[in-house]
């Protein structure tokens, strides 16, 4: 008896033994668990804080703010003023990247500080407290009108650019077409071939195309981006020869011509006006000049004589 009940109290002794060391060992293995998931966050954490300390102060500043303002000002502008805005940004070709609200940010900023730079300037120069409000006044006028100025120089170029391109870029186009491409087909074989302005703007009007426009939709939006006479009047033409069933190549040729005329007319025009407008440098700098070589020593020597 004294045997079983010895080996009954050495099988519980075992088997609370083993629940212990069971219960001891999840125990551990929680800890571990719990130690390795703070030490994970606390790693993840300082990566974050390392990250953040590497970045530039344009990151960790300038953009937030950046975008603060850009939510503040798209509320603050109407939808048919940004329409207005983004029209002439696109006529423009987006200088910078900017967008309405980008250039609304700039121009009112600009605008701010236009002002005190001139004040500043006055402060500088010790200038009356009423000479210093009439010193800032020319600086706010050209904070205010050069945002549009400077829109409306790119413009031009970009007009000038686009309308120099075009005679080349109908000649390609006739070409393809004539080899038995359709329009678009060979619309696309031209601008994948040329780069510039038109370039772009007929390739913006093909991604119009594909998403679903008209071709005279797309094409109409290159009349508003483009204010140039001989464009509208292509577009105008191979908008009816496609809806009246004409062929775009006659028709085409016929444009290529005209466009050649007219810029044969500006060239021999802008000759003619070529000495009238030398005419004022020749009057005020050179001919003064002249006459100072040449009757700048009879002077002095008839002024030496008495």
């Amino acid at each position: 008896m004294s045997i079983m009940y010895i080996s009954i109290f050495i099988s519980l002794s075992m088997f609370f033994y083993a629940m212990l060391a069971i219960q001891s060992s999840k125990k551990i293995h929680m800890e571990k668990r719990i130690q390795f998931f703070f030490e994970k966050n606390a790693q993840v954490l300082l990566e974050e804080n390392e990250a953040e300390i590497q970045e530039s102060f344009s990151e960790r500043v300038l953009m937030p703010l950046w975008k603060n303002l850009k939510i503040k000002f798209q509320k603050s502008l109407d939808k048919e003023k940004t329409n207005q805005l983004e029209l002439r940004l696109a006529q423009a070709g987006y200088p910078f990247g900017w967008s309405a609200i980008e250039f609304k940010i700039i121009q009112t900023s600009i605008l701010a500080f236009m002002p005190i730079l001139g004040f500043g300037f006055a402060y500088l120069l010790n200038l009356e407290n009423h000479l210093k409000l009439l010193f800032s006044m020319p600086f706010f006028i050209v904070g205010f009108i050069a945002p549009s100025m400077f829109l409306k120089s790119k413009m031009q170029k970009r007009n000038k650019e686009a309308l120099k391109e075009i005679p080349d870029t109908l000649d390609l186009l006739t070409i393809s077409l004539e080899a038995g491409l359709g329009f678009d087909a060979a619309l696309s074989k031209v601008v994948s071939k040329k780069s510039g302005v038109l370039s772009d703007e007929f390739t913006f009007a093909l991604e119009e195309i594909r998403i679903g426009k008209t071709r005279k939709e797309a094409l109409g939006g290159i009349q508003e981006r483009l204010q140039i006479d001989e464009l509208k009047n292509l577009i105008y033409c191979i908008v009816q020869a496609e809806k009246l069933g004409i062929g775009m190549v006659s028709v085409l040729r016929v444009q290529t011509e005209e466009i050649r005329e007219k810029r044969k007319n500006r060239a021999e025009e802008a000759a003619m006006k070529a000495p009238i407008k030398m005419l004022f440098p020749l009057v005020l700098f050179i001919f003064p000049t002249l006459f100072i070589i040449l009757l700048g020593p009879a002077i002095l020597q008839f002024m030496e004589s008495f």
